[in-house]
């Protein structure tokens, strides 16, 4: 048993080391060489776990999406109509990212060109799933305007959501990406929400903001 936690623990150590270097310097300028000396483990520790450095970056993949799918589900199981529940998961998926790297990691990687293997699906595809269903969730509680293509609002919201965090990476601290996110969802609730559900909306994105800003 206490071999196997050791085991465990050492793997946990070379995937948090590899989503960081992955997350700094991008996956084609990171070796192996430069994880195993940042986890501070051996080179055959690290081959006991992973044979190449794909395996790692599929690893650090799966382990965003299933983070992600939980937020979705915890959202999901609490009641909230499917707009307040669209909009705290995607709080939720930037909380992970400002908490630790694989999230971060695992948007660089989805975006690098990394081949994504199957059963493991896009990162993207899971998101527009999510934001389809809920903004369709949405137009059924009158949430959004009738005239809304959901489907449309759902690509467009995923290509802004990701497209805030990619250009955020590379001009700010991660610290600032729950602003962003709010900001992102002050512009689409204006155009989405008809004005009478509008404020709700605009308070709780503010509200998500600012208890995520408390804890970091």
């Amino acid at each position: 048993m206490a071999r196997q936690l050791r085991a465990e623990q050492t793997r946990t150590t070379i995937l948090t080391a590899a989503a960081e270097l992955f997350d700094r310097h991008g996956y084609e300028s990171t070796s192996l060489s430069d994880i195993v000396e940042h986890a501070q483990v051996t080179k055959g520790a690290l081959y006991f776990h992973f044979a190449a450095k794909e395996d790692l970056a599929q690893a650090i993949m799966e382990m965003q999406s299933r983070a992600s799918r939980q937020v979705a589900s915890e959202m999901d199981a609490r009641g909230h109509t499917a707009l307040e529940a669209l909009i705290r998961t995607t709080f939720g998926i930037t909380r992970l990212a400002v908490e630790g790297p694989v999230t971060r990691a695992g948007l660089r990687l989805a975006t690098g060109g990394v081949v994504i293997r199957p059963p493991l699906r896009h990162p993207f595809t899971e998101l527009l799933d999510i934001s389809t269903r809920k903004l369709h969730g949405a137009a059924r509680e009158s949430d959004i305007h009738p005239d809304v293509d959901a489907d449309a609002a759902a690509h467009a919201l995923v290509c802004f959501f990701v497209g805030t965090r990619v250009v955020g990476r590379s001009l700010e601290p991660v610290a600032r990406q729950p602003r962003r996110v709010a900001e992102m969802w002050h512009l689409m609730i204006r155009g989405l929400v008809p004005v009478p559900r509008r404020a709700r909306y605009l308070a709780l994105a503010t509200q998500l903001e600012r208890e995520i800003q408390a804890v970091f």
